[in-house]
């Protein structure tokens, strides 16, 4: 067996000399004032995803230097490299259309460059997902170190913060109950720091995930983005970076089925984003394990909430950085963990959670006896309006609406919501059920968070805060509300969802975890029969094109189907998960 090359030696460009491929490459990194001993060292790059269209990451400039410090200091050279970087709120048609294109371009600049091992920094909500897919396929080893949250403003003495907050202040301007001047001064006070959101949304979530995975450093999860315990993070990892070179700590040793599984349970535990089981699964994906809805309801039942941070509590993430972070919710639910699954520090997760400073009291973690609800945050629902499955957020959705029968109003695509929603003379009660179709991934395109369909207006002028809403798209994990997700398949490929008519009978029963359409099977077999082939677009070209014609469903984790490993060889949760 030929030795394994590192430092700049590794990856040489093909042009038929090796040995002048070495010198070549010296030559020209030598132009930016390379010394042979900084080269001869070995290499951690850092994949900076900063962008001024991305104020979550408007830290990184920071971050990146605390990194290539903690990297010198531990003996290697530290090389920062571009790639896309994917903002919520900046990105055309849906932030998810893009996610898999990043997941790419990290893969490929993994594969393309020469280095030892790779420090990933992100933080907005699709970034960190599209990281570790490109670090898990490349097989480099990777260290996981994001932005960290915003911290939060205040509005008329009240504590706000995105984007749980943007979403009851705007329901309110909707409804006529504060006035345009409010909801500027408002507007002002949101984001009061550069990072990602200061609820348990979809970025926070993926931190901990992140964590949990064993991906990031103990504690790496929750400091906030304008903080010194950030810096200090950052300045750890690339430390921690150099240590992983020559260990067997690549991204397959440490995302394991027993990791998945780690990190499926704290997902649950902490209340966190629907889209983390999307992301959750893409993930795993990539190294042939995949996720089933079945037994990750199955263990949602046994795994409560305990964390107490708003959708589905009342604090911010600063609140748990305080709290002891996510180390304090893991040593919370021990016995549900896989203690021996492997972490990036070299040491297990037991070994991690037992080293870390003692706990002390504080009001953010539950006890694993008390929690803030039961059972998980996320339930998987069935039935035949969903066949492959639907998520509803349980732990953030109205206990009144939990069991509940109503009329369909049906909303064709996101254009026909946009056109009719606000209509006063739209037929719609409290009781009925709103439902949107075609924003699925192939629908929509990306899957976009429109599931958080608004209360129509003239409800809200009623007082209306929440209805049950169901469509086969996303809901921001900032969001809280009755909400029925990822319906699968989804409408523009033939599901169920897109023969629901307004008037038909929606059930939803998330104590029995079902969603059903009050029709026989001969009558949606009729209409489904009815529905029109999908036309393809001929004009269509490019990443677009590739987008539809592969990408999956969401229960596949919307991952294109030629980036997921070429088998499976493990399905989570198994017969061998805790609890």
């Amino acid at each position: 067996m030929s030795e394994k090359k590192s430092g700049l030696r590794q990856g040489l460009t093909n042009y038929g000399d090796e040995g002048f491929s070495l010198f070549l490459r010296k030559a020209f990194i030598k132009g930016a004032g390379y010394t042979d001993d900084a080269l001869s060292r070995p290499i951690v790059a850092i994949a900076n995803t900063g962008s001024a269209y991305n104020p979550c990451h408007g830290n990184a400039p920071q971050l990146i230097e605390a990194v290539k410090r903690g990297v010198m200091l531990a003996g290697g050279l530290p090389v920062e490299f571009p790639t896309i970087s994917i903002a919520e709120s900046f990105s055309h048609p849906t932030s998810m259309y893009l996610r898999n294109l990043m997941s790419m371009d990290t893969e490929e600049m993994i594969r393309a460059q020469p280095m030892d091992a790779v420090v990933l920094i992100g933080g907005c909500d699709k970034t960190v997902p599209a990281q570790l897919m490109g670090a898990a396929a490349a097989g480099v080893p990777a260290i996981q170190l994001v932005t960290g949250a915003m911290l939060t403003g205040s509005h008329r003495g009240e504590r706000v913060g995105a984007c749980t907050d943007c979403r009851r202040f705007w329901a309110s301007f909707r409804g006529d109950q504060i006035d345009e001047a409010e909801i500027e001064a408002v507007n002002n006070q949101l984001v009061a720091t550069v990072g990602t959101c200061s609820v348990m949304g979809t970025a926070s979530t993926m931190a901990c995930i992140a964590e949990a995975l064993g991906m990031m450093l103990p504690g790496g999860a929750s400091a906030p983005a304008v903080t010194a315990d950030r810096i200090r993070i950052a300045e750890r990892t690339g430390a921690q970076a150099v240590a992983m070179i020559g260990r067997d700590l690549s991204p397959a040793a440490i995302l394991t089925p027993k990791a998945i599984e780690n990190a499926l349970r704290v997902l649950l535990a902490i209340g966190g984003s629907t889209n983390g089981i999307i992301h959750l699964t893409a993930i795993a994906g990539r190294l042939g394990i995949r996720i089933d809805l079945e037994q990750l309801d199955r263990m949602a039942r046994e795994t409560p909430v305990l964390v107490d941070l708003k959708p589905s509590g009342q604090h911010y993430m600063e609140d748990l950085h305080r709290a002891g972070g996510l180390t304090t919710v893991m040593r919370e639910m021990k016995g549900l963990l896989h203690l021996d699954a492997l972490t990036v520090t070299g040491r297990t997760l037991g070994e991690e959670l037992d080293a870390a400073p003692a706990s002390f009291p504080q009001e953010v973690v539950r006890p694993f006896g008390r929690p803030i609800f039961p059972q998980g945050g996320i339930a998987v629902l069935r039935g035949n309006l969903a066949p492959g499955g639907a998520i509803i957020k349980q732990s953030a959705a109205s206990a009144s609406l939990m069991e509940h029968e109503g009329r369909a109003v049906v909303f064709e695509d996101a254009e026909d919501l946009a056109r009719r929603i606000d209509d006063p003379e739209l037929d719609v009660e409290a009781h009925d059920v709103l439902v949107l179709k075609r924003i699925g991934p192939v629908g929509a395109p990306g899957m976009p968070e429109a599931g958080y369909i608004p209360i129509p207006r003239k409800l809200g002028r009623q007082g209306v805060k929440d209805m049950v809403r169901i469509s086969d798209g996303r809901m921001s994990g900032t969001a809280s509300g009755t909400v029925v997700l990822h319906v699968t398949p989804e409408a523009a490929i033939g599901g169920p969802l897109a023969v629901v008519r307004t008037g038909d009978r929606i059930r939803l029963s998330v104590a029995e975890r079902s969603i059903e359409l009050a029709l026989s099977d001969e009558e949606i077999a009729a209409r489904l029969a009815a529905l029109p082939a999908r036309q393809a677009d001929p004009d269509e070209r490019g990443y677009r094109k590739l987008f539809l014609t592969t990408i999956t469903q969401a229960d596949e984790g919307c991952d294109f189907d030629f980036l997921q490993a070429t088998r499976i060889t493990a399905t989570v949760p198994g017969n061998g998960n805790k609890g």
